[in-house]
């Protein structure tokens, strides 16, 4: 029997996929997780799709219903859990599409563990419509009298990835925050923490695995507050702890809030197995804009914090979070974001149109900013990032980075070099690397810690904010 997953959204989604994944790896199932595209051929040996989903946007949604379609033409003999934020918030949307379909709200996500012991069970009894309707009925039914909060927020977790090399650790889930835009807080529920001597031992069992690198990942990092013998501590202090207890493994930050910018957190990550790579959420560089996001910092603030970090860390590699266009937003507004991003010298901004949130008290205010301005001020701030990131790029042009070894292509034929193999690696700073090498002569294999040097930009690669950055070259 063959299981399919797609996934949406974050890196936490990835995360939780690719435990459930293992979960059915484990029971004997083979995985399947390269994404679905309308040119897949139809798939009649997949018994089983889950598809984890996003809802931070209506694109995102939009995203969501195309691949649920999508999945449901191609395999056609599938039943298909919709779990995920948008499974959260519309399931009966959802339910509505097919009767092949069994929605999973987000908040028991954790339960997809139990799927492959009923899958066995079925046996060659599978029927793709009586399996979705026993789960729909039995399983998937929250009755444990916690809405609001995630069941089992960290059951979905694993040290071993699928499709990861580079190893990450859920540590924070929930949002307390009800800014006035996200539907975060109602679709993960309020913030629950890992606690900290379970993170101590995981990135200890990481490295004594020969991990590179650990990836912290949270919904909201600020509100990390993790239960230790008789006290709670916050996420600079569990940096340390997990910094003082392991030697050599490089630690990453996924996001981070202004606030957790103090004092003592620029201490710890002085470290330099603290990756120099800091995501700050900030949305907007306008304090009137923040208020009615109703953000709890200005945008001196997020100034200030990276100040900081640029005085502990060399040449660090910043990025943020912009929305445009949020309601009464005025270009006066959107001239403060701009010059924000300036100022703090993001390296790349992630910038999102506004995106009107049904049940957010944004959904009703005004004025509301035209469609077609949002977007032009979303493409205005982009081209900048852009540049931005081929002017990082430029600024560590012949310099050596540690890095972690992603992904090989073997064999990849160039013209006039055959039999050389096109590597994938992420450096310390996050640039995403593409190395030409002669595979007979490289000894390394994904997960690997290597050096770098960077050679330059690559060709239509800064646009996107990803995949491929730069050109680069293996150091020994």
């Amino acid at each position: 029997m063959n299981i399919r997953f797609e996934t949406t959204g974050c890196r936490l989604n990835q995360i939780e996929s690719e435990s459930a994944a293992k979960k059915f790896t484990d029971s004997g199932f083979e995985v399947l997780l390269e994404p679905l595209t309308a040119k897949s051929p139809a798939d009649e040996s997949t018994v089983l799709c889950v598809i984890n989903t996003c809802a931070v946007t209506q694109k995102a949604e939009q995203k969501d219903r195309r691949i649920i379609r999508l999945v449901l033409e191609k395999c056609p003999n599938a039943a298909v859990v919709v779990t995920g934020c948008y499974a959260q918030l519309s399931p009966e949307f959802i339910l509505g599409m097919s009767s092949r379909i069994a929605c999973l709200p987000g908040q028991i996500k954790s339960r997809l563990s139990f799927i492959p012991a009923l899958l066995i069970k079925k046996g060659s009894d599978f029927n793709a419509e009586s399996f979705a309707k026993e789960l729909n009925s039995t399983l998937f039914l929250r009755n444990d009298g916690k809405q609001g909060i995630s069941e089992n927020a960290f059951a979905l977790s694993t040290d071993s990835f699928l499709a990861h090399s580079r190893s990450s650790i859920k540590i924070q889930d929930g949002c307390n925050n009800r800014c006035s835009y996200c539907t975060i807080n109602a679709a993960r529920g309020h913030s629950v923490s890992l606690d900290v001597q379970t993170v101590i031992d995981r990135v200890v069992q990481l490295e004594n695995a020969g991990q590179a690198e650990v990836v912290f990942t949270t919904v909201n990092i600020g509100q990390y507050r993790g239960k230790y013998g008789e006290e709670f501590l916050d996420f600079s202090h569990l940096l340390k702890l997990c910094l003082d207890n392991t030697k050599k493994i490089a630690m990453r930050i996924s996001s981070l809030y202004p606030e957790v910018v103090d004092d003592y957190f620029c201490e710890v990550i002085k470290n330099p197995r603290v990756r120099p790579h800091f995501h700050i959420s900030v949305q907007s560089g306008s304090d009137s804009v923040l208020k009615a996001m109703l953000r709890r910092y200005s945008a001196k603030d997020v100034l200030d914090a990276c100040s900081r970090i640029k005085a502990v860390k060399d040449n660090p590699f910043l990025a943020c979070d912009i929305i445009t266009g949020f309601p009464g937003e005025t270009e006066e507004d959107f001239e403060a974001s701009m010059a924000l991003c300036r100022d703090c010298g993001f390296a790349w901004v992630h910038v999102f149109p506004f995106s009107a949130r049904p049940g957010t008290p944004a959904y009703s205010m005004k004025p509301k900013v035209p469609q077609s301005v949002s977007g032009e001020r979303a493409a205005r701030l982009s081209a900048w990032a852009a540049e931005n990131k081929r002017l990082y790029v430029e600024k560590c042009r012949g310099k050596v980075f540690d890095a972690v070894l992603e992904t090989v292509r073997r064999p990849y034929l160039f013209a006039g070099s055959a039999g050389k193999a096109v590597y994938h690696a992420v450096t310390e700073n996050f640039l995403h690397c593409s190395i030409e090498a002669d595979s007979s002569s490289v000894k390394v294999v994904p997960g690997s810690s290597i050096k770098v040097r960077i050679l330059g930009q690559a060709p239509n690669g800064l646009k996107k904010g990803g995949e491929t950055d730069c050109l680069a070259e293996f150091v020994f």
